[in-house]
């Protein structure tokens, strides 16, 4: 809230709040900023005052006035070149001649994942994506660390280079782990990678160029969409239902546009909890074998899930499909821990790929890892979350029916994909003077556009003084 002191005015305070947001991209280029009026009423200071801290911001160069329509977060590029001269000039157009603008839109892609290192308040964050750190903490992970850091390893990890492929303990474990999904590959077919979004960045680099179709599930996860556009892809969003893909629509796309990849979450996808059917697995391989196109199987939240789940790769036997999945939401966020599982002749080109960016990955975490999983750790640590997960989903759940709001998708796993009644862009907003980080369904989608759904994470969404929030200002909203 803005209060009144005397070292700094409610107007510096006002453009003060929404530079730090630009910067740090909670407001992302070519988002609206709210009208002067509704700014003046959310923040309880006169229109003169928001006038006054818009003005500031143009003259910083980090917003631009439209005329007739409002004021629009600045490219960042032209940001940086406005700044310089806007210090001493006058801004475009004076605030008071532009009408009435729409409330905010949230920032994109990369608001969730800045979210994790730029917290808003130290209230629970609904719309995070990853376990509450005392969650994930145990015991084991230290004592895995010292048992890999003698003086003889340590000086072997930090003096040379590691395996191009990763750990050979880690791949060994791994292979072993995978075993027991009905997966079976060899450690050579294994190659680790830092997380899992360094996963999937190398199968595209190895597998598409730019201006290249490729196929990804609809709602589906925000920063693939941004990764894949950024590196210059065609996307092709296929609307993902309870037992899958859009059949129809991919047989349309392929024929239409010859794809080359196909992105999945098989089990527990992000955001609907959706897992994929028997059926529609088979139809969607046979439709890679008809088309001639891969698809890479994003396993990220499967540690969640039961190990009978269908997943493609191990329908497939890894012929046309490259099974994905890390450590870092169930163990260790900054041990950067992820792998990729391909056929022979496929592991080389990707290889080769991580080469060219990272030459290796640091062993020490990934021997550590392979220390976890061998004595049974991990496994029992998973267990641990997984009932401690079903405690906070029923908790969740009942919160938000009773605030109004109804399941889009049955619950399951780490995420909830809810229907508020109301936009979810503007009350991503609203809620952020609040200190609360929404993920609004927008950003689940290719093609930005208003939606009523929102995602959340039921291990963060327990907090009763969160809903009381929420219910509060969706009503206002209505």
């Amino acid at each position: 809230m803005l209060t009144r002191t005397h070292s700094q005015t409610l107007t510096e305070q006002l453009a003060a709040l929404f530079s730090e947001r630009i910067r740090n991209r909670l407001l992302a280029p070519g988002a609206r900023l709210p009208s002067v009026r509704e700014c003046a009423r959310q923040h309880s200071v006169s229109p003169h005052t928001v006038v006054a801290a818009y003005d500031q911001l143009l003259a910083q160069g980090l917003v631009e006035a439209r005329r007739q329509r409002g004021f629009f977060v600045r490219q960042a590029e032209a940001a940086d070149r406005a700044e310089p001269a806007a210090r001493g000039a006058a801004p475009a157009a004076p605030v008071a001649t532009v009408l009435a603008a729409a409330p905010a839109a949230p920032a994109d892609a990369s608001t969730l994942i800045r979210g994790m290192f730029h917290r808003q308040s130290d209230k629970p964050q609904p719309g995070m994506g990853v376990l509450p750190p005392d969650w994930l903490d145990s015991s084991f992970m230290p004592a895995a660390v010292r048992r890999v850091t003698g003086p003889a390893a340590l000086r072997e990890f930090s003096l040379q280079y590691g395996d191009p492929a990763g750990d050979a303990s880690l791949r060994a474990s791994l292979a072993q782990k995978l075993a027991g999904l009905q997966l079976p590959v060899t450690p050579a077919q294994i190659v680790t990678t830092v997380g899992a979004t360094h996963a999937l960045d190398i199968v595209s680099r190895t597998l598409l160029r730019a201006g290249d179709p490729v196929m990804v599930e609809e709602p589906g996860w925000a920063v693939e969409f941004a990764r894949l556009e950024a590196l210059g892809m065609r996307v092709l969003p296929v609307p993902r239902r309870a037992d899958g893909p859009d059949l129809a629509v991919m047989q349309r796309y392929c024929e239409a546009h010859a794809p080359k990849l196909f992105v999945s979450v098989s089990v527990l996808h992000n955001p609907t909890g959706h897992c994929l059917s028997p059926g529609s697995a088979h139809r969607v391989l046979q439709l890679a074998a008809q088309h001639d196109f891969h698809i890479v199987e994003d396993d990220t939240y499967g540690h969640l899930a039961p190990e009978h789940a269908t997943r493609l790769a191990v329908l497939d036997g890894l012929q046309r499909v490259i099974y994905v999945s890390g450590f870092a939401k169930v163990l260790a966020p900054n041990w950067r821990i992820g792998f990729l599982a391909a056929a022979p002749p496929l592991v080389e080109r990707l290889l080769e790929t991580k080469l060219l960016a990272t030459l290796t990955t640091p062993a020490l975490f990934e021997r550590a890892l392979a220390w976890c999983i061998d004595q049974g750790q991990l496994r029992r640590h998973v267990e641990r979350i997984r009932l401690r997960l079903d405690g906070a989903r029923g908790r969740a759940v009942k919160l938000a029916l009773a605030h109004g709001c109804t399941l889009a998708s049955e619950p399951a796993g780490l995420f909830g994909w809810l229907d508020t009644g109301v936009d979810t862009d503007t009350l991503t907003q609203r809620m952020l003077d609040q200190g609360y980080l929404l993920a609004p369904g927008s950003l689940f989608h290719a093609r930005r556009q208003p939606t009523t759904l929102m995602r959340i994470n039921f291990a963060t969404a327990q907090d009763a003084g969160f809903w009381k929030a929420f219910g509060r200002t969706r009503d206002a909203m209505r």
